[in-house]
This record gives structure tokens, C-alpha cells and sequence, in this order.
């Protein structure tokens, strides 16, 4: 029998702790109410009610958890899937229940338009991080919106934590410094983050990627992540308008959704006008 006090009980921990867990609970079919408590870190705990039922449903709520989804999945008795296997059998409705952390915006260099797109990412519940070497500019004064400012190079903050990114996550470099903004892009590409963007015009990401593939960058499917120059074509030119450009890009990115991407344009990346 589950131990439900003590499921509860490292679930409102894990959730105050901000680390990523699963309630994958039965709604409909045998054991209505059987609970399974899940997590990318640890074993699964609590039972559905058949060993075979709570590895598919462990794996497949792992799935969701890793994409901040919710919602119910149907399975047979032990744990079938597919149509002709639920044929004349009782279905079991499981409800799985996401507890993922914010997703996370990762932004390397304190410059102007840091502050705008740390207020947008805000707006649509990012944890923001704001990291630059250069400790007069990356301050709580400039960015007190961000989460966390950091004045570090960009290769210790992916050795300690780029562990932590991951598909619903972003990274965006918008210094135009090669000494800065190559090792964060290399840093960048060591991790599962879904999104990487980098700030100049199509000239400059041209000059960059010579420096990029000086310090190992050759993977076509490597290079393919790094959108550049950054942001969706929408026109824009202050430091909000761009900021939303970013936003709607990673956006895009993440649902599938094809958008008119800059970096899949030609030409200035700003008109005359």
C-alpha cells in the first residue's frame, strides 16, 4: 500500500526545493487514485498498480515533465499502448501532473538591450540570469528585474551549470566581443539548451563564425543551432521591439512553429527607414 502522506510530503519538498517532479495519478480504470511520484533524479516511488504500468507511465511522464506539459494519457492494465493491444481490455486513464521549474534565460553581456529582454523574459515566467566579466556593468542597479547577475567569464558558468539547461531553456549573446561571446557560444553548445542566440548583423556572425570554427565549430547540425542574427524579422529597431523579436523566436523555436527567422533572411537586418 503507498505510503500517501509521505508521497505528499516529498512532493511539497521537491516543489519548494524548485527541483522538477511528476504526479502521475489514476482517474479512470482499476486503482482509481493510485499515485506514482516521478523524477528525472530518482527512482520512482508509489505504485499504479502493475510493475509493467508504472515503467511506460514513468518514462512517458518523464517525457512530459521534461517539457513542462500536463494532461492524461490512457494505457492498458499493464501499461499497453498501442491500439490493438487495448482491444477488449479495461483502459487506465493516468492524469500527469507537471511540477517543472520556470524555464530558464541565460543572457551573456551587460549592454543595452540585457534590460529590455530581461523584463519581456520576465513577463513570460523566465528565470533570468545576466552574466558578464565586466563587474561595472553587470550589477543588480542595471538589472534588478534579473533573477540572478553573475560577473564571471562565460566557460565556468556552462562547466558548473550547463548541466541544468535543457529544451524549454534559452541562451542569448548579444556582446559583440570575440574574447566573450565565442567561449559562449562554444559553452552554449555543450548543453541541451533548446535555444541559442546570438546578437550583430549578418557581417558580423560572418567574421564570428571564422573565430567559431578556429576553436573546433565544423558540426553542420551544431552550427545549425545558433540563430544568428537573432530574433524573428518583424522590423525591429529599439531595444523592446527587439527584445520581443528575441522572445517570439524562442518561442517559435520551441513549438515547431516556422516563423520568418532573421537569420533565414538576406540582406540588412534593419531598413532605411
Amino acid at each position: 500500500m503507498t505510503d500517501t502522506p509521505s508521497l505528499y510530503e516529498e512532493l511539497r519538498d521537491r516543489i519548494r526545493a524548485d527541483q522538477p517532479t511528476g504526479l502521475c495519478t489514476i482517474i479512470d480504470g482499476p486503482n482509481i487514485g493510485a499515485k506514482l511520484l516521478i523524477a528525472p533524479d530518482r527512482a520512482s516511488r508509489g505504485t499504479l498498480g502493475n510493475p509493467e504500468l508504472d515503467r511506460i507511465v514513468t518514462r512517458d511522464s518523464l517525457a512530459e515533465l521534461e517539457a513542462g506539459r500536463s494532461g492524461v494519457r490512457h494505457y492498458g492494465p499493464q501499461g499497453q499502448t498501442t491500439p490493438e493491444d487495448l482491444i477488449d481490455t479495461d483502459t487506465v486513464s493516468v492524469f500527469v501532473e507537471s511540477f517543472a521549474a520556470a524555464p530558464q534565460l541565460w543572457i551573456f553581456g551587460a549592454v543595452d538591450f540585457t534590460a529590455a529582454l530581461a523584463k519581456v523574459a520576465k513577463v513570460l515566467g523566465y528565470r533570468v540570469l545576466v552574466c558578464d566579466a565586466r563587474e561595472v556593468f553587470a550589477t543588480r542597479r542595471r538589472f534588478p528585474m534579473a533573477d540572478e547577475v553573475m560577473v564571471s567569464w562565460p566557460m565556468p558558468v556552462f562547466v558548473e551549470r550547463g548541466a541544468e539547461l535543457g529544451p524549454r531553456d534559452a541562451v542569448c549573446v548579444l556582446t559583440h566581443d570575440p574574447k566573450f561571446d565565442v567561449p559562449a557560444v562554444m559553452g552554449a553548445l555543450t548543453t541541451r539548451v533548446g535555444y541559442i542566440g546570438v546578437m550583430g548583423s549578418r557581417t558580423t556572425h560572418a567574421k564570428r563564425m571564422e573565430r567559431l570554427t578556429e576553436a573546433g565549430l565544423t558540426d553542420p547540425n551544431e552550427i545549425d543551432r545558433l540563430m544568428s542574427p537573432i530574433g524573428l524579422d518583424i522590423g525591429a529597431r529599439t531595444p523592446e521591439e527587439t527584445a520581443i523579436s528575441i522572445c517570439a523566436e524562442i518561442i517559435a523555436r520551441r513549438t515547431g512553429r516556422k516563423t520568418p527567422s532573421l537569420r533565414d533572411g538576406s540582406g540588412a537586418i534593419h531598413s532605411a527607414q
